[in-house]
């Protein structure tokens, strides 16, 4: 049996176009609703000097950084924050709500200023705190702004020593 060259070269290219739709495409791959803005990265919060069972004053420096956007204007794909500020608190006070302003600059050169309010909750060893707010100004104005940021809940022993004076985690940012 005599096999053409043309019909292998129309087996393979079946055979490619039945793989080509047969395997699903990966979930980033499928944008977001239109107008909607979804992140993924990671948070890092230091605390000087650490946080201590007993209330005291310390400052508290976060830096948050967003490496997968995906934006349904096909737009921004990354994006950061930053804080500086000084807190009166201990290790029993750190989940009390709070109200803030968050500034998210994008990998467009714009940025995005949330007015926000935040609380947090232990679960399951970790700190969870999530923010929810309005865009006031910059891209996406008028937008609700919702992020998640999930750290490691501070040791009893840190608390009752040195102090607890850092943590890392992930956080998630929908702005829709």
């Amino acid at each position: 049996m005599t096999v053409s060259r043309s019909w292998m070269r129309s087996v393979a290219l079946a055979a490619v176009t039945a793989l080509v739709t047969c395997v699903p495409a990966p979930a980033s791959a499928h944008p977001p609703p239109p107008g909607q803005l979804q992140c993924q990265g990671t948070e890092s919060v230091t605390y000087d000097p650490g946080v201590t069972l007993l209330p005291r004053k310390f400052d508290v420096r976060t830096v948050g950084r967003f490496g997968l956007c995906v934006d349904s204007a096909g737009e921004v794909t990354s994006g950061s924050y930053g804080e500086h500020f000084s807190l009166s608190a201990g290790c029993n006070d750190l989940l009390g709500g709070f109200k803030e302003q968050r500034t998210f600059a994008w990998d467009t050169g714009d940025s995005s200023v949330v007015e926000a309010d935040g609380s947090s909750t232990a679960v399951a060893g970790q700190v969870v705190t999530t923010i929810t707010g309005t865009v006031t100004r910059g891209r996406f104005l008028g937008r609700t702004a919702v992020q998640v940021i999930t750290l490691p809940q501070p040791g009893v022993l840190q608390c009752l020593t040195t102090g607890f004076t850092g943590a890392k985690g992930v956080t998630t940012l929908v702005i829709a």
